[in-house]
Order: C-alpha cells, then structure tokens, then sequence
C-alpha cells in the first residue's frame, strides 16, 4: 500500500482512504486472489425454505461416502477486522475480508468432512439459495443440487407453520426464493429435482442423485430412520414429526385455489408445475 508523502495536513489526498468499520479501505478496489481449498468441491442444495430439504439431507447423508449434517448457516459466519491495521496486515498476505470468511467456511467444510470419515459433503441450508453467486466465487468446482417445489405448496406450508402469518410477506418471501432459484437453474450446471418425484418415487429419485455425484446407489438411502442424523431442531432444518417419523411420505400437493402472484405463478410454470 503506498505511504503518504510529506506532513499529512498539507498532502490530504495521498491519505489513506477512510476504513470502513471492518477495517477495509474505502474504495482501494483490492480484491484478494482465491485461496487454496480443502474442500475443492463441496455440494450445495438449493432450494426455497418448506421445499423438502431436510428429507434430502437425511436421504443423502445415510449414504456411506456423503455427509449431509444440519444446516450450516455458513452465510451468518463472518469475519470482523477489529483493528485498522488488520486489513493492511491481511492484504500484504494477498487476503480480503470475504476471502477470509471464504477461508473460514471452507475450514468449517473440511473438519466436519474429516470427522465423518466420508468423501463428500453436502450443505441444504435454504438461504444459500440467495447467496449461490458467492458460493460459486468461494467454490467454483463446487457441485450443485437444484430442489424444487410447487410455490403454492410451499406458501400453504410457511402459512400453517408461522403462528401470525402474513399472506403478503410469505408470498414475497417465496417469490425471492424462487427468482434466485429460477437463476441458479439458468445458469449453474447442477442437478435439478423435485420434491414432488423425491416423495413420489425416492428410489429413481436417489439413484439419479447419486448419478450426479458419481457414488454407486445404496438401498439405505431410503431408509433413513435408520440413521443417526442429530437432533431435529428449529433454525438447522425441519423438526415436525414428519421428518422424525423415519419415514419418505407424500408430499402435501398445491392448494387447487392456491393464488399466486403472476411473477410466481410463471416460475411455477416454468418448473413445470400447473397453476390455476
């Protein structure tokens, strides 16, 4: 970083940039170059919240080679450079905050990784689905699994799980889901699914899963109770006795008067999926 020359208070513009509150220079323009990864090649699930994550996660990490835990919530673990002189120290070791929580989480992949014992790791948090372009940054050799269903399903599931739901601000909430959902399936090359076929058919579903992972097919995937997957809990994935029972169940079908609004009721076309 180039030193101010001469008294400070005659030669204001060779001043430092102001920091911001992390400590990064306003408006230096430094992008840090991607560090090495542990985890070259992680795999993402994405998908709207109320979508059937969690069964897919219990499904894939009864696998032998695929940990699939809780939701990680990597996108809430940050960062903070405490000090001014942090983000010049960081910078002369070629580093930048994001790259740093790009460092962090890729840890966070790896220990959990290298505790299972298996070869692949699988991360189903639904707000990935909002942050997919960094995650891409952080891992471009990542692999991707697009988890659809029915907006009409999903907003009729957030409405009678919420204790004072508001209709507007569901169907907001799943229209931005599905407008990056709708990207990601545009433009990523990743595995789209279902959870409607996931419930109706698991076997053909899974196996074209591991398909796309390139791991051979294990019968006790669709055995899941089975398995050890940790506590079922709110904020890590769904905890209502559908989940917990052990068992793939029917997926709740779409309201046949399920009002969408027209942006929603076209990515559900696109999809695939009838609207009335």
């Amino acid at each position: 970083m180039a030193q101010a020359v001469g008294p400070p208070r005659r030669n204001l513009a060779a001043l430092p940039a102001p920091r911001a509150a992390d400590g990064s220079r306003a408006g230096d323009g430094y992008v840090a170059p991607r560090a090495p990864r542990l985890v070259d090649s992680p795999v993402f699930v994405l998908s709207c919240v109320r979508s059937g994550s969690t069964l897919l996660r219990v499904l894939l990490n009864s696998h032998s080679s695929i940990r699939a835990p809780h939701e990680m919530h990597l996108r809430t673990l940050h960062v903070h450079l405490s000090r001014g002189f942090t983000a010049d120290a960081m910078r002369a070791l070629e580093l930048d905050k994001e790259e740093l929580e790009h460092t962090l989480w890729d840890r966070v992949m790896h220990l959990e990784l290298a505790r299972s014992g298996k070869r692949i790791i699988v991360d189903k948090t639904p707000p990935n689905t909002l942050i997919w372009p960094r995650l891409h940054r952080c891992w471009p050799n990542a692999r991707w699994i697009v988890l659809l269903r029915h907006p009409g399903a999903v907003v009729a599931s957030l409405t009678d799980r919420r204790t004072d739901p508001d209709p507007e601000q569901i169907r907001a909430e799943v229209l931005d889901y599905g407008v990056r959902l709708e990207e990601a399936r545009r433009t990523l090359d990743a595995h789209v699914m279902t959870y409607e076929d996931l419930t109706a058919d698991p076997e053909r579903a899974t196996r074209g899963l591991c398909a796309y992972l390139d791991v051979p097919w294990e019968s006790a995937m669709l055995d899941y109770g089975k398995k050890d997957h940790g506590t079922f809990r709110p904020q890590l994935g769904d905890w209502s006795p559908t989940i917990r029972s052990g068992r793939i169940q029917p997926a709740r079908p779409a309201g046949p008067k399920a009002e969408l609004p027209p942006r929603l009721a076209e990515l559900a076309k696109k999809w695939g999926y009838p609207v009335g």
